[in-house]
């Protein structure tokens, strides 16, 4: 692996170094960097011509600024000595603060929905090629094309209309009709019908169920003021943390074996232990303390599970640590909730955002202004995750599809091993192989921001960074920009050929 790496180091870097020599000289031929002072005159226009000409070295011929500009590069690669700035923008300012600034916006911003819409897609796309044909498979397709076909920058308009103007005003007076309520009982009665498939008894059935429970607990949340004051409460994280133990136990083990079912309650409980200290530990904490009490209770938890589940329990620990990491995430969603009804009235009573990435000159406790980050979040994670789980639902079904008729697949099934074991630990593992190509690809795209998006809900992000640059002719930032979008292209494409090694042991790096 180590001769794979060096030779794929020295390939990475003569491409990086062709490509950056392509680019700076595209953008330096892009314009005229004096356009904006065509109209001006007396001495200031001399003396802002002057400054430009001396940040920018326009002064010097266009091959030799380039060897400047890698001279930049080369102080940000070796450590100590002369300060690393990646160069001058036209203002004269440093370009490594700038790209720093961008860069933690923009990480903000797509790292989110693009993990979100990794994991969505890729579970919806594999229950699609399990039940292929189906509903619930017609469904997600017709919604997967309608999603991919759908212009970003109008979806955008319409999350900010009805997810943050129209939800603001309801959120002032939460309040629903008997028959609204029975309407969205409705609805959501049609979708788990849908979702669980089976007979038109098994479908009716669902539909009663879960139209009646949707209508209930829609009533009981207006009534006690869940809306204005939302909050999971002792009992409902009680119920939770069970409900997300047997969840993980259908999930990686099934019920076959009732010691680990029992491991995973008893990780589960260990859990609501670590919930219960942290009402006492996390009023205004910071993140070490948080991730401090994530590791403690996933020990022991680990622990806890491994005693009980007996001689299953290699197996029972790895689900309890899964189970503790899942309710310290529930705990921490629980926090953030309960910070709502200040952060809403320091907001005016308008809490969700509809441009920036948080709220200025915002004075709260820690769940406060992370609440403040999550809330300018909500809706370009939105957009973006949309656009993207159409893609991974798309791409995880064929893959799906492909490895579920494969003789291997047949032959385990024929050795009498479970449904869930041979999707779970041979299906799905070389199904990801084609996938991870497209994650590698996504991953290092992200990094470069997403310009649309940035521009409609108002992030000075990376995007943004490179549309200024390009539009005032100003190397600089686009250069900046790009060795970082460059960089992860070819590292995420390098991680992506190590994956397929361990993911098919017939592949070799050599």
């Amino acid at each position: 692996m180590f001769y794979f790496i060096a030779k794929r180091s020295i390939i990475s870097f003569f491409i990086m170094l062709a490509a950056t020599t392509l680019m700076y000289f595209l953008t330096i031929n892009s314009g005229d960097p004096f356009e904006d002072l065509g109209e001006a005159s007396g001495p200031e226009k001399e003396a802002t011509i002057a400054a430009r000409t001396a940040a920018m070295n326009l002064d010097v011929p266009p091959i030799p600024r380039y060897f400047l500009w890698l001279k930049e590069v080369g102080y940000c690669l070796v450590p100590g000595g002369v300060t690393c700035t990646l160069g001058m923008d036209r203002a004269g300012a440093a370009v490594l603060p700038q790209l720093q600034n961008a860069m933690g916006s923009t990480l903000r911003l797509v790292v989110v929905a693009t993990v979100l819409a990794l994991v969505l897609g890729v579970i919806v796309g594999i229950v699609t090629a399990i039940r292929q044909y189906s509903t619930f498979d017609y469904s997600v397709t017709f919604i997967s094309f309608l999603l991919f076909s759908l212009p970003l920058f109008w979806l955008s308009t319409l999350l900010k209309q009805y997810l943050a103007i129209d939800l603001n005003t309801w959120l002032a007076n939460p309040q629903f009709s008997y028959l609204s309520i029975a309407l969205i009982g409705v609805i959501a009665g049609v979708i788990w019908a849908v979702v669980v498939g089976g007979d038109r008894r098994r479908r009716l059935t669902t539909f009663g169920i879960a139209a009646a429970a949707t209508a209930i607990a829609l009533y009981l949340l207006l009534v006690t003021g869940w809306f204005v004051s939302p909050g999971f409460g002792v009992v409902g994280m009680l119920v939770s943390a069970a409900g997300i133990a047997v969840l993980w136990t259908a999930l990686l083990a099934g019920f076959r074996r009732r010691r680990v079912l029992h491991a995973a309650l008893a990780a589960a409980g260990v859990s609501f232990l670590g919930y219960l200290v942290s009402l006492f530990l996390l009023d205004d904490p910071n993140w070490l303390t948080v991730l401090a009490l994530v590791v403690v209770t996933a020990a022991l938890a680990y622990v806890v599970a491994g005693v009980v589940g007996g001689p299953f329990r290699a197996q029972a620990a790895k689900i309890g640590a899964v189970i503790a990491v899942s309710v310290s995430l529930l705990i921490v969603l629980d926090r953030l909730l309960q910070a709502y009804p200040t952060l809403s009235a320091k907001a005016g009573g308008r809490p969700i955002p509809t441009t920036g990435s948080q709220s200025a000159n915002l004075a709260g406790t820690f769940w406060e202004i992370n609440l403040d980050y999550a809330l300018h979040l909500i809706l370009p994670t939105i957009a973006l995750t949309l656009i993207s789980f159409a893609t991974y639902t798309r791409y995880t079904r064929a893959s799906q599809l492909d490895v579920m008729n494969q003789d291997y697949i047949r032959t385990a099934r024929a050795k009498g091993l479970s449904e869930r074991t041979v999707l779970v630990k041979h299906a799905f593992r070389n199904a990801m192989i084609p996938i991870t190509t497209l994650m590698a690809f996504d991953f290092a795209g992200v990094l470069g921001g997403a310009v649309i998006t940035e521009q409609v809900f108002g992030w000075n992000g990376m995007g943004k960074m490179f549309i200024d640059g390009i539009g005032h002719v100003d190397p600089g930032p686009v250069m900046a920009f790009f060795l970082v979008v460059g960089t992860a292209a070819v590292l995420f494409n390098m991680l992506a050929d190590i994956a397929y090694a361990f993911l098919d042991p017939r592949i070799t790096l050599s």
